[in-house]
């Protein structure tokens, strides 16, 4: 199958470096002429262009942009495509996404793959990134069925978990509370932090922080931007999930404020139980 990449990054790298392994012929783009040399030199790309120009020629088209460049790029490429070509993206956001992309083209797929690192660009891609992670694809009623199952078979080759049975509603709240809410929960926790007025004891903080505070604070000091378009296209569901913490937070103030220690136990319990259903699925 030949596939087209476009957007060269941590997700296009490692889904190229995959496709590629076994035996694909993977057609890449990207805006800078550095990316697109890197791309080839670690074989994550057979071609790789600073335009769209070879497109046209892929059977399938990961569109791995960030998420405000994904519609315009759909955009750019219509008028070159050939009827069959399946189209996905594998943005973070999928309702507004999938809504847009459908309408301009009836083959559109949209999927999101649930992977990463800590660092981004085509210099962070690795092989093997997608195994046993979850891979959400997200069909309409209106989605042809064979289009979905050739990306479903697509991206299982290559070891991820794939999931079709979510709408686009239902993904974005659910990535709402287990992806966008604890970046929003964990940058204000850093800036937290950072309030402390007395610098004795912000440096003390700094120099005792360990394993704990490195766990809960590492996707809030991430990518600024990507925090942004989360807020920004994902707004309902991320407030709604925000009014829901702050609402727990307030009940944890008042238990200690109270000396409500037995009720405090009991939330803590409660959660000890709750959380290996989301980390051990």
């Amino acid at each position: 199958m030949k596939i087209g990449i476009i957007g060269l990054g941590l997700i296009g790298g490692s889904l190229g470096l995959d496709l590629r392994s076994l035996g694909h012929t993977v057609l890449g783009a990207s805006q800078k002429e550095s990316t697109c040399q890197t791309a080839k030199n670690i074989g994550a790309v057979d071609h790789a262009r600073t335009d769209l120009e070879s497109m046209p020629q892929s059977d399938l088209i990961f569109i791995c942009t960030p998420i405000p460049y994904i519609i315009p790029t759909l955009q750019q490429l219509i008028p070159s495509l050939k009827p069959t070509t399946i189209v996905t993206d594998v943005g973070s956001v999928k309702t507004p996404i999938v809504q847009d992309c459908t309408a301009l083209w009836s083959n559109f797929v949209g999927g999101h793959p649930m992977a990463g690192t800590a660092e981004q660009g085509i210099n962070a891609a690795q092989f093997k990134l997608f195994v046993n992670r979850p891979y959400v694809i997200t069909p309409t009623p209106e989605s042809p069925a064979e289009s979905v199952q050739i990306l479903a078979d697509l991206v299982s080759s290559i070891g991820a978990d794939v999931y079709t049975q979510y709408s686009p509603q239902i993904h974005d709240q659910a990535v709402a509370w287990i992806s966008h809410l604890p970046v929003m929960i964990s940058a204000s926790l850093i800036h937290a932090c950072m309030s402390e007025t007395d610098s004795h004891i912000l440096e003390a903080a700094q120099k005792l922080a360990s394993s704990g505070f490195a766990s809960t604070s590492r996707v809030g000091g991430g990518n600024p931007e990507l925090g942004v378009m989360m807020a920004k296209y994902n707004k309902e569901a991320i407030l709604r999930s925000l009014r829901q913490y702050r609402q727990n937070l307030n009940d944890l103030i008042n238990y200690i404020e109270t000396e409500n220690w037995s009720s405090l136990e009991n939330t803590l319990e409660y959660t000890q139980q709750a959380r290996p259903n989301f980390i051990d699925s």
